[in-house]
């Protein structure tokens, strides 16, 4: 084994099924709100999220300079001690991501999400170096993340089962691809001990059916307990209830996404008085004309406001 998961600081992953990848607020100049990133975590802590990945696509990750990686995890940590933090380390060039591993490691945080290479597409065997290599430069616990509609290349099953005999610490894949078999694939093939997470808020029901723990998900901004709760009850064998919440959450999941993430979610967390600020270039913010149809949905379901 090349690496085994040694957390900086005592941590169990074990029971979480509700990652939130958080936005990260900016100011109304555009630069990092360390504040309101706090206020913002400390707000999700107590609405159903059990952990956070940090600067992944929901967070503008591409967008921030090393230090704000930095400044961010550090605001955070501060707000939210007990929360499990993953850091969004994934580049197109292996060598950077190693690099922005190792500082995740250096800085204290919990794991690391790692996006397949973008746009340069690599084949199987280059996905199989590269988060090999990734692996083998920290003790950190790893989650693969497969999102092909964003990064043109698909990781298969196999690669990721195959990471994980290779590297006790590649512990878990966020699935993304938008097919639920991908999902039931890699579950029935786990490893104890390590987890498959849903990207898609839209398919989390069906992929906790397929064998998926839990989810990385943008939805929890807005729905924390009802996200929590269907997967509650899923787990519970209540699956009526769970396709109940599902229903309810399905317009609202819609209109997160009607245009690029986090167009949507920036704008919605700005109209329940939450830290968000506008999205950085080249994202633009949404008009309130745009997003009439998430306004409706989200008071359709009683989620316009805050708690």
């Amino acid at each position: 084994m090349a690496s085994k998961i040694v957390p900086t600081r005592q941590c169990d992953l074990s029971q979480i099924r509700v990652f939130t990848a958080m936005a990260t607020p900016f100011a109304s100049d555009g630069s990092l709100d360390p504040a309101g990133a706090a206020r913002l975590a400390h707000w999700l802590s107590l609405h159903g999220t059990e952990a956070l990945v940090l600067a992944g696509t929901t967070g503008e990750g591409p967008t921030l300079s090393v230090e704000e990686r930095r400044q961010l995890l550090n605001a955070v940590r501060g707000a939210v001690p007990g929360l499990p933090l993953f850091l969004s380390t994934g580049h197109n060039s292996t060598a950077t991501t190693v690099e922005w591993t190792r500082l995740a490691e250096a800085w204290g945080a919990d794991g690391v999400m790692v996006v397949t290479p973008y746009y340069n597409k690599p084949p199987q065997s280059g996905l199989a170096a590269h988060f090999g290599a990734v692996a083998a430069a920290t003790r950190l616990p790893l989650m693969l993340y497969n999102v092909p509609s964003r990064t043109g290349v698909h990781l298969a099953a196999e690669t990721s089962l195959a990471l994980m005999a290779q590297h006790e610490n590649v512990w878990a894949v966020k699935e993304a691809s938008g097919a639920v078999q991908h999902a039931a694939a890699l579950a029935a093939r786990m490893p104890p001990g390590r987890r498959v997470f849903t990207g898609e808020d839209a398919l989390l029901l069906a992929s906790l059916q397929a064998g998926a723990h839990g989810v990385v998900s943008v939805a929890s901004h807005v729905a924390g307990p009802e996200i929590a709760a269907v997967i509650a009850y899923a787990a519970a064998g209540r699956l009526a209830e769970a396709a109940r919440v599902t229903d309810r959450l399905a317009p609202v999941i819609a209109g997160l996404f009607a245009v690029s993430n986090p167009i949507p979610l920036k704008w919605a967390l700005s109209r329940r008085g939450l830290p968000a600020g506008p999205p950085r270039l080249p994202l633009v913010p949404a008009t309130d004309a745009e997003m009439a149809g998430l306004a409706r949905a989200l008071q359709e379901a009683g989620l316009a406001q805050a708690e």
